[in-house]
């Protein structure tokens, strides 16, 4: 019996001072076990040198970081090895190839772009969920 998995790719809109954007457009995908899927993310950024990231987040659960992609390099979250988990940043976006799925893939991913940020950065990402973990406050 075939276990369909369901990719939800959700819409994050960082925007800091109306210089950075992500866009996500590619909605709900349905895969089988085994198949590869590939998420759309584009992104606009006046930053030069631009940090791209994914992060998955299941029911219930806080988002996890997966991987991060600059224009010379990157890295991948432990638990997901690049062998499965791949993202190539292009020009304008960094789409991500997850291959042989399976089932506990089945989450929501999100894409995101570092913002430009002066002075302190430390606690940019510090408090970004609300306490009921239902909303991401956009603190720039």
């Amino acid at each position: 019996m075939e276990h369909w998995l369901w990719i939800i790719l959700a819409a994050l809109f960082f925007e800091c001072k109306g210089e950075d954007k992500v866009i996500q457009e590619q909605g709900d995908v349905i895969a089988a076990e085994g198949d590869t899927v590939t998420l759309g993310c584009n992104f606009e950024t006046t930053d030069t040198y631009p940090y791209l990231f994914w992060y998955k987040q299941e029911v219930n659960d806080f988002p996890k970081y997966v991987l991060r992609r600059d224009k010379t390099a990157g890295d991948n979250a432990q638990e997901f090895p690049k062998n499965r988990f791949d993202a190539e940043l292009k020009e304008k976006s960094v789409p991500l190839k997850i291959q042989k799925l399976q089932l506990s893939d089945s989450a929501v991913y999100y894409c995101a772009v570092r913002p430009t940020v002066t002075g302190n950065s430390k606690t940019l990402y510090k408090n970004l969920w609300s306490k009921d973990n239902r909303i991401l406050h956009n603190i720039h």
